[in-house]
């Protein structure tokens, strides 16, 4: 079901936010391209956007910002596994060779967060709930409805993602190019090395979002400024497309095949 109605197991990708330069522009696309509605949030949470879709939450978006004599973050969408205990989970971060960027700090009543990147380089944000258990709706068009991770070292991905989060990395029958991530016994994400990727392009999680006409909205991210970086294509999945935001978040969209 697209309704998310129970927490999300530890390891699983449970939501998916961007840091814009120009946040109102940002909030402007993916309107236009998802049909999100979102508006920036209060001070005190640094004016952080929860964007909705027929209601329910799907993503966030907040503007960039960098602590003092720091370099402004990449424009980049960051995935964010579940935890029941961050503080926990970051000394399993640390332990297991990843690097920690953002020490855990609560997010008000809604929950706690950290963001770490692990031995390869890829960013990823980790969540414990609050009131707020991440998205509220995920794989139906305009939402959330895949995780992947690019890696230059799957077997060191492997090792670390499991001992961090308990996360299973298993190789998909047929393709020994392609990894699942399971938890629980569920393909909740996927994994791949880096050399599918353009040259020089670093350890990363890519964010896929679901569509209906992976065409017509690749229309649009060319209408509205934005860049394709894999036109679409169809493969196992469905058809898919790779672009770039106007302000260069790259993101996938997909028209799944039916399950």
């Amino acid at each position: 079901m697209p309704d998310v109605t129970t927490p999300y197991a530890t390891g699983t990708p449970c939501w998916v936010d961007l840091m814009a330069k120009d946040q109102q522009a940002a909030l402007d696309f993916y309107r236009d391209l998802f049909g999100w509605q979102g508006q920036p949030g209060p001070a005190e949470f640094g004016g952080y956007a929860v964007c909705m879709l027929n209601g329910k939450a799907v993503a966030g978006i907040g503007p960039a910002a960098a602590p003092e004599g720091m370099p402004e973050p990449p424009t980049v969408w960051t995935s964010y596994l579940a935890t029941t205990d961050a503080e926990a989970t970051q000394d399993a971060i640390v332990e297991a060779g990843g690097t920690l960027l953002v020490p855990v700090m609560d997010v008000g009543s809604l929950g706690r967060m950290l963001v770490a990147a692990d031995p390869q380089g890829a960013v990823f944000g980790v969540w414990q709930p609050g009131e707020f258990s991440g998205a509220q709706v995920v794989n139906e068009a305009g939402a959330l409805t895949w995780n992947e991770l690019h890696t230059s070292d799957v077997k060191g991905a492997t090792a670390f993602y499991g001992e961090a989060f308990g996360i299973e990395v298993k190789p998909v029958a047929g393709n020994d190019q392609y990894w699942e991530l399971h938890v629980g016994g569920r393909a909740v994400g996927g994994a791949l090395m880096l050399a599918n990727d353009p040259p020089g392009t670093p350890p990363h999680w890519l964010t896929y979002f679901s569509v209906d006409d992976v065409d017509d909205c690749v229309d649009t991210v060319v209408k509205r400024n934005g860049t394709v970086l894999a036109p679409p294509f169809d493969m196992v999945a469905g058809r898919m497309a790779v672009v770039a935001d106007p302000q260069g978040a790259p993101f996938a969209m997909i028209k799944p095949k039916p399950r």
